[in-house]
Parts: C-alpha cells; structure tokens; sequence
C-alpha cells in the first residue's frame, strides 16, 4: 500500500446503517409546535384584557370610597333631566363604576362620558380603560390625553402618576385585598331593576334614585 493509499484510509469518514425516518413522531412534532405557538395570546388580547382587569379594581375602589353613596345620593335628588352644570359629575362617576360591575357596559359608557365631559379626570381614565379593553385603541388614546393634557389643568396627573395607579391596580387583583370584592347581589339587583324600569326607547340605565343610594349607603358602611 502506498503513501497515498493509507493516507485515504485514515480519512475515510466511518459510517453507520441510516436509521428510519419516524414519520409519525416528526408529525407529533410539528402538531406540538403549532399548538404551543396557537396557544401563545396575542399581544392585544393580553393588553385588553389586562385593561379589564385594572378598570374592574378601580372601579370596585371608587365604589369603596366613603363618600361614594352621598354623591349618588346626590345625583338621584336632582330635579328632572341631568344637565352638565348640575350634574353630581362624582355621583355620576361612582353610579358608572357600579353598572360597570354590574356588567351594564354600555350604559357605565354613558355616564363616564357625562363626568368626563365636565372635567372629570378619573371618569376619563375609566373611559381610556375601557375602550382599550374594546379594542379600541383610537379611542382609548383620545381619553388618555384628556387625562394627561396640562393646557386648562396644571394638576394634570403625570405619568408617574398614572403608572403608580396601575401598579396598584395590578398589587389589589394579585393579592385579593378588599378593593376587590365585587359588589353584593343586592346591588345588583337594584341597578337591574333600574334597567328594566320604563324609560322610553332609551336603553341606557336611568339615573340612580334613593332606593339605590341608601342600599349603597348601607354597603360602603359595610
């Protein structure tokens, strides 16, 4: 054998039987794949859905606070139509917060937008949540702003502000403190009975009356 040959020789790369192609694992595989990436949620659903969630704590904490039931009281003892310089824009924050819960969207719509068009800033960030657990970005945005705009309001909430509230927002639904408990079934079933009460074609909520106030009275004192 000559030089060359025992050159080629030791470099003969050694080789094994080829092993069969396991179609079906491969398969398995692939399906394993697709099911993970299918399961994965969609950033916009994550977001909406997170939104959700800090609308529901801020508002079952608004419906908390201790002078909640008065300023709905206030708002069921106006006379006749509710106009925007009469309106209890508090009482129309907390009664919107409360048929938020109470899963009357539309109408809790409503009524943010009653407080928010007469200066309101929380009502503002309700709506700004709520449209961006829509979906509805274009919107949402519009409502931001309206919260964070400093041109009529040097007190404007900052950023910081508002990333503080997020975060408690997300402490109270992680934690389960009493913020988050969800109002009684006696609530609920005034504000249904609210909404099925005779008020033209209008299918939003009427406005609050006493009946609702001094159950809620009862409820903050709880």
């Amino acid at each position: 054998m000559t030089a060359i040959d025992n050159l080629l020789a030791d470099a003969r790369i050694p080789t094994a039987p080829r092993e069969a192609f396991d179609v079906g694992a491969a398969l398995r595989r692939l399906a394993a794949d697709a099911a993970a990436v299918a399961a994965r949620p969609h950033p916009d659903t994550v977001r909406a859905a997170q939104a959700g969630q800090r609308l529901s704590v801020v508002c079952r904490w608004i419906l908390n606070k201790p002078d909640a039931a008065d300023h709905v009281e206030s708002l069921a003892q106006e006379p006749g139509a509710v106009t925007a310089d009469q309106l209890d824009v508090d009482g129309a924050l907390v009664f919107a917060c409360l048929l938020h819960l109470t899963d009357h969207r539309e109408s809790a719509q409503f009524w943010w937008q009653l407080a928010a068009g007469a200066g309101h800033r929380a009502a503002a960030y309700c709506l700004h949540l709520h449209h961006l657990a829509l979906g509805e970005t274009r919107e949402a945005r519009h409502w931001l702003h309206e919260v964070t705009d400093d041109v009529l309001d040097s007190e404007a909430p900052d950023n910081v502000f508002l990333a503080t509230l997020e975060a408690v927002a997300t402490y109270v639904r992680r934690t389960g403190t009493s913020l988050a408990g969800a109002p009684t079934g006696g609530l609920e079933m005034e504000v249904d009975r609210l909404a099925t009460a005779k008020n033209g074609s209008c299918i939003i909520v009427q406005r609050p009356d006493r009946r609702l106030a001094d159950l809620l009275h009862d409820f903050t004192r709880r």
